[in-house]
């Protein structure tokens, strides 16, 4: 162990200058970053919610909502698919069409049309179970499994939609995950506008396009004597007022690949891209009716809804209305991020200052010092000049700690720096090893060189099986713990790693170039 390879030390150093490197950056302030030359890493320790303030949300996601809304599809298919019927023999007569439960029901008028209302539902989602009585009477239901996956669906595309909505406002880590079945919890470290997002995550942001149905006089319409199938929508650009539109989605908003705020005629307007299917969709639709209006509708309210002039046959649209530029800015977002399956409730809201933060980071440093004075002054007095190449070791291991956390980008927390102010005390265990074993060694009447060899090759295999249980914890602590609980891990883990290292190979160099160039006779440790 004292015989050192050239090209350990090399390795070592490199390590050990890399560190320095990397965790340069967080020894100086914003302003002072600016003179910092060109070549050294950005990289910065990115501090969590607790150390820099921000916003803590916890969102329940409605997937009862989802449920209903396939019923309320399976009724339209239904009813379209009775529609297209007539185009091959005699109508399909049926009453009672509507949703009970979690099952669509309906009852043939002449129980001879059966198989013909068999043929006619072919296109009815495959999740849905059919059965049949004899009278005519149809239950389309869902099975408790398939409600039991919607609802697992909805919850991850929701954490999915959530995470595109969060990352288009620039905020940096933030952490999104799930919560319990049904709850999301976000936490935004640093976030300036809390409000904006909150106004962003409550909308679902599903954006249809339907034909204006003309046939519905307005009198009609305030009445509510509206068409099956058609429905009455408030218009946004006229409070007060309502349009009647067809409930048949001609496209849909996961057609689009691209939103972007914009103007028009110096008012601002949004601005979308089709793919290749929704414009050739879309083409055929304008195509087809020319004089029509087309209604924009975004969250059950008609946005806009406009006179198809000519075919649109680009695959590409505006949406106008009463908006304000950050209004199209967000609408842009919003569209591009995707629509939720269901909408989001805020149960719980916190927002941190950054005051208590920056108590926190006081706080955490003030243990951080404490704790290496501590440690540095205990290993100095108890192993003299030994220690004091420990103590060189343990700084090169807080370094080497930033320098990790700012490489890996990882979110330091509150209980990330209690992890770090504990490697701080284990830091020094494998050198307290090898320098009582040192010490037992001398006892015994070995000559320096060989009790610092034995003291290394026989602690070395204990160092070893103590780092190794502790960093198992640690990553058990990442696996199954949740928010501070995983920073602590994080940290604890790069802590027992880099502690590992420079106790068996920078402590080790300094001992062993002190011991070539000295060539004591006795040791004092």
């Amino acid at each position: 162990m004292v015989n050192y390879a050239r090209w350990s030390i090399v390795v070592t150093l490199l390590i050990c200058l890399f560190g320095l490197i990397f965790a340069a950056p967080n020894f100086f302030s914003q302003a002072e970053e600016s003179s910092l030359p060109g070549w050294l890493p950005q990289e910065r320790l990115n501090l969590g919610l607790d150390l820099q303030g921000g916003s803590h949300l916890l969102l329940e996601v409605e997937v009862d909502d989802v449920i209903k809304e396939t019923l309320e599809t399976t009724v339209s298919t239904v009813r379209e698919g009775f529609r297209n019927a007539r185009r091959d023999g005699p109508r399909i007569g049926y009453t009672g069409l509507g949703v009970q439960g979690n099952s669509v029901v309906f009852r043939l008028r002449d129980p001879a049309d059966i198989e013909r209302a068999r043929a006619a539902l072919q296109d009815v989602d495959p999740s849905l179970s059919m059965v049949v009585s004899d009278d005519g009477s149809f239950e389309l239901s869902m099975s408790d499994q398939a409600i039991i996956d919607r609802r697992s669906s909805a919850v991850e595309q929701s954490i999915e939609i959530v995470r595109r909505r969060v990352d288009e406002t620039g905020t940096s880590e933030p952490t999104i995950q799930r919560q319990g079945d049904e709850r999301i919890l976000v936490q935004l470290p640093g976030l300036r506008d809390p409000e904006r997002l909150k106004r962003l995550l409550g909308r679902t942001a599903k954006l249809t396009f339907h034909l204006v149905d003309s046939s519905v006089s307005f009198e009609d319409s305030q009445a509510g004597r509206i068409p099956a199938g058609s429905q009455l929508l408030p218009d946004q650009d006229n409070p007060g007022n309502s349009l009647v539109v067809r409930r048949n989605v001609e496209v849909g908003g996961e057609r689009l690949t691209n939103a972007q705020p914009s103007f028009q005629d110096g008012q601002p307007v949004v601005s979308f891209t089709f793919d290749s299917v929704g414009a050739r969709v879309f083409g055929e639709l304008t195509q087809q009716n020319v004089g029509e209006r087309l209604a924009i509708v975004l969250d059950n309210r008609v946005v806009s809804a406009p006179r198809i002039q000519s075919p649109i046959l680009g695959g590409s649209g505006i949406i106008t209305g009463q908006f304000t530029v950050q209004g199209v800015q967000d609408l842009a977002l919003l569209l591009r991020a995707g629509a939720l399956p269901a909408p989001l409730t805020i149960l719980e809201e916190r927002t941190v200052g950054p005051g208590l933060g920056a108590d926190s980071v006081a706080a955490g440093k003030i243990a951080a010092v404490i704790g290496l004075v501590l440690v540095i002054i205990f290993m100095a007095l108890s192993y003299g000049l030994f220690g004091l190449m420990a103590d060189v070791a343990l700084a090169m291991n807080i370094v080497l700690i930033v320098a990790a956390l700012s490489v890996l980008q990882a979110t330091l927390t509150l209980p990330g720096i209690a992890g770090i102010v504990l490697t701080i005390g284990m830091a020094v265990d494998a050198n307290v090893l090898i320098f009582e074993r040192i010490r037992e060694e001398v006892r015994n009447g070995r000559t320096p060189i060989s009790a610092i060899d034995a003291g290394y090759k026989r602690a070395l295999t204990t160092i070893i099986d103590a780092n190794l249980t502790t960093l198992i914890a640690s990553i058990l602590l990442f696996q199954f713990g949740t928010g501070p609980i995983r920073g602590f891990a994080v940290t604890l883990s790069i802590g027992v790693v880099s502690s590992m290292f420079t106790a068996i190979m920078v402590t080790r160099l300094l001992v062993v170039l002190w011991l070539k160039r000295t060539k004591p006779q006795t040791l004092t440790v």
